[in-house]
């Protein structure tokens, strides 16, 4: 069963010099589980699909004139703010394309990535907080629980978009939104931000079911615990060389041009 359909999505711009349509008709579904990538030329209208999707188009000049965004059976764009405001950030999130912009520069990181977990969880500030400094070390934000205290000017661009990334599932969505979440990271550093901080600990303690299995091999790395990282590396290692030997079989079985003698 899909988690999100969107049917015939309309969403257009009414401007002095006329209607844009910057999303004309746009369908797709999205299974749970699963993961959709929109691809398209820059100005395609991504960008306002994603914001029509969480209910964050400028209203006005901005509004959805047709269509329907099927959030488990839900259509989002028949709720009222209030009824959004708790799915906001709870059950559906989203990281913003441009980190810059995003974060709020008189309000603290602490405070922003807070705020989410205290409006949607019951727990006290001293554990919103603890969580907070859980997510910034999992995107590679070194003296995590100094640099809470800081404000967005004190950190660079590609820092300000790991304090994006970490807000996202700070909740732990169900669906996540990543609008070009990569536009302002080191490209040294992509594949360890995205791949650890999103993928990692949910994959490792959702497949294996090792609860906080994933955040210790993060940790682990931060911290350069060489048993832990050499023990992962190993059990990678050896995951890797028996999933080749299995399809080299496979092939050799299979492959009519091969004769096994």
């Amino acid at each position: 069963m899909a988690i999100l359909e969107v049917n015939d999505l309309k969403t257009h711009f009414f401007t002095r010099e006329g209607v844009v349509q910057a999303v004309d008709g746009i369908s797709f579904s999205l299974e749970k589980g699963k993961t959709l990538g929109i691809v398209g030329e820059s100005g395609c209208g991504k960008s306002v699909t994603a914001l029509s999707i969480m209910g964050l188009i400028p209203k006005p000049p901005a509004k959805i004139v047709g269509g329907e965004v099927l959030f488990d059976g839900k259509d989002l764009t028949k709720l009222s703010e209030g009824e959004m405001q708790h799915i906001r950030g709870n059950e559906v999130a989203m990281i913003f394309q441009d980190p810059m912009t995003s974060l709020n520069p008189t309000l603290k990181i602490g405070t922003q990535i807070t705020e989410t977990i205290l409006a949607h969880r019951d727990v006290s500030k001293q554990e919103a907080r603890r969580r907070a400094v859980d997510l910034l070390k999992e995107v590679g934000i070194p003296r995590a629980a100094e640099r809470l205290d800081d404000y967005p000017h004190r950190f660079s661009g590609g820092m300000r978009q790991r304090v994006m990334i970490a807000i996202a599932p700070s909740c732990s969505p169900r669906l996540l939104i990543a609008d070009e979440p990569t536009t302002a990271l080191d490209v040294t550093i992509l594949g360890l931000d995205i791949a650890l901080a999103l993928g990692g600990a949910i994959f490792t303690e959702t497949i294996f079911g090792l609860p906080g299995l994933g955040r210790s091999v993060i940790v682990a790395y931060e911290r350069l615990d060489l048993p832990v990282i050499v023990g992962v590396v190993v059990f990678s290692t050896i995951v890797i060389i028996l999933f080749n030997l299995i399809v080299d079989c496979m092939y050799a079985v299979l492959d009519p041009r091969i004769r096994l003698s």
